[in-house]
């Protein structure tokens, strides 16, 4: 059996390492367009969830993602020079993006998988005909899908972003939200590897013309954006990620598909399906694509086609639920310059915590409201605490001080 992952993220490379180790006779083969130091974004972040999954189908792969992981246990919502609101409870873990695959790329060939870096791969038919199965790993661009018979979608948001670093490394998962005379501008942040964080600048197409981004180059934009967010960055300035050059700003690009499979080709990550930024599940999808991947392999182990049919169907039921939560996200995001005009902070803070409309019941606000208290602050990132070390624990992860 050959397979042949064309895209070298952590879909492409996890899909190969699992295949890998299910059957060491097969031939798996990832190939990759960019050199191996190549990559964009800044950090990623991921929850217990991913670690757990990890362990368990990779317990080695998992204590080294794990060990090379950034703990962040505070979540914080600023808006301009108001007292910071803690979303209490909240806890997570993030790393370079760059290190992470690092990372998957020494698993993948200690596991007997083949990298070619700096491969071109786009020739549908011949793809087809070398390889059993064909994973199309290759992003949200996929010219593999682009190539094949898949029933995609792909809808633009209205809002500008740029994925940014700073070298001030953020002590908490933080959104920041200021005032322009254009209207408001925010970032998400949080801490990635190394000393520094990634910060997403966001805010509406008018406050991004208005500011002059659509116009200044970008040595002053950056400038400009770093202006607007001294106080959340202690002066420090912004940076495009490493290699990138240009202007930095996108729409948010939401990638639906129905159809993942044509023939021997099945579609992994952000090429069937991408969820916004603001709920930070890209390299958990794509990570857990790639198990249900070889959940259905496994299971369907005489039938390659079974196998792949039913992991579409599993997996697009999953994907097709948080891709609808991702939705309500970006477009509560879309619609913040009217929420936030004369918003009360706490308030405030408490909509974005439940801009999917999972917490509504009542009694969650009197918690976060109580979450503002130091004292009861500290007792409930005390209980937070145990319960991280709690699922450490049950992973068999060492106890190391936090």
């Amino acid at each position: 059996m050959k397979m042949l992952c064309v895209g070298g993220g952590p879909a492409g490379l996890y899909t190969a390492i699992l295949a890998a180790c299910a059957d060491p006779t097969a031939e798996v083969e990832v190939r990759e367009r960019t050199a191996p130091a190549a990559t964009h974004g800044w950090g990623v972040v991921f929850g217990e969830n991913l670690l757990d999954d990890l362990h368990r189908h990779d317990p080695e792969g998992g204590r080294l993602l794990r060990e090379a992981a950034t703990v962040w246990s505070r979540q914080v919502v600023r808006v301009g020079a108001a007292v910071p609101v803690h979303l209490g409870g909240r806890y997570g873990f993030s790393m370079g993006r760059a290190r992470l695959l690092e990372i998957l790329s020494a698993r993948a060939e200690a596991v007997g998988v083949r990298i070619g870096w700096g491969t071109d791969a786009s020739d549908l038919a011949a793809l087809r005909s070398e390889a059993d199965i064909v994973v199309a790993a290759d992003g949200a661009g996929s010219r593999i899908r682009a190539a094949g018979a898949f029933d995609t979608s792909v809808t633009t948001g209205r809002n500008r972003f740029a994925w940014l670093g700073t070298d001030h490394p953020l002590a908490a998962f933080t959104f920041a939200f200021e005032r322009t005379d254009a209207g408001w501008i925010w970032f998400h942040g949080y801490p990635s590897s190394g000393g520094t964080s990634t910060s997403i600048v966001e805010c509406s197409p008018e406050t991004w013309a208005g500011l002059g981004l659509d116009t200044l180059d970008t040595a002053a934009g950056l400038e400009l954006l770093a202006g607007i967010f001294a106080r959340h960055l202690d002066g420090r300035p912004l940076r495009l990620p490493p290699g990138r050059s240009g202007s930095p700003w996108q729409t948010f690009r939401h990638v639906r598909t129905s159809s993942w499979v044509d023939g021997n080709v099945v579609l992994v990550g952000d090429a069937a399906h991408t969820t916004h930024f603001a709920i930070g599940s890209g390299t958990t999808l794509a990570i857990q694509d790639a198990i249900r991947l070889a959940e259905a392999r496994a299971l369907f182990h005489d039938d390659p086609a079974g196998a792949l049919a039913g992991y579409a169907a599993v997996r697009g039921r999953e994907v097709d639920r948080i891709q609808l939560d991702a939705a309500r996200s970006m477009a509560w995001f879309e619609g913040l310059p009217e929420r936030l005009e004369e918003a009360d902070p706490v308030r405030f803070g408490y909509d974005l915590l439940d801009r999917r409309g999972d917490h509504s019941e009542s009694w969650r606000y009197g918690v976060h409201l109580a979450t503002q208290v130091p004292g009861l602050r500290r007792v409930r990132q005390g209980m937070t605490r145990v319960r991280r070390t709690a699922r450490a624990v049950r992973r068999g992860e060492p106890l190391v001080p936090t």
